[in-house]
């Protein structure tokens, strides 16, 4: 028959060992390529879809989960980038330069026929698409 101080002991390492395992994936870490440990996709995925610019120009999202393909279409034509999550956006290259994709009203663009727009994505200022 077990002494009640053996049983005790056992499970109190029991304890230890469940409890240091269960702190693992918290969802403030982050993978090595900066996308978000979480159950939910990053903000990020509410941006999925078309954007539209002046004069026929448009911003394009699709993917998720911190991974991203993103199309800008000037008027030289659709250029297609990678992107990822970083820092409440998205970021890519272009042309040898980090660029980023944040959420801006109207305003932020720098685009005068944008100005009035609520819900938009700057790229850098001048450079700015909206969701009506």
């Amino acid at each position: 028959m077990k002494t009640p101080a053996l049983s005790l002991a056992v499970l109190l390492v029991a304890v230890v060992v469940v409890a240091g395992c269960s702190d693992r994936n918290t969802s403030s870490q982050k993978t090595a390529d900066n996308t978000p440990m979480t159950a939910s996709a990053p903000r990020t995925d509410e941006w999925l879809g078309k954007w539209t610019g002046p004069e026929g120009t448009f911003l394009e999202l699709a993917g998720g989960h911190g991974k991203y393909d993103v199309t800008v279409q000037n008027l030289d034509g659709p250029r297609k980038f990678e992107g990822r999550y970083a820092d409440g956006g998205i970021e890519f290259e272009r042309d040898g330069t980090r660029e980023v994709i944040r959420a801006t009203n109207g305003a932020e663009t720098g685009m005068k026929w944008l100005a009035d727009k609520k819900n938009c994505l700057t790229v850098r200022t001048g450079e700015g698409y909206c969701r009506d």
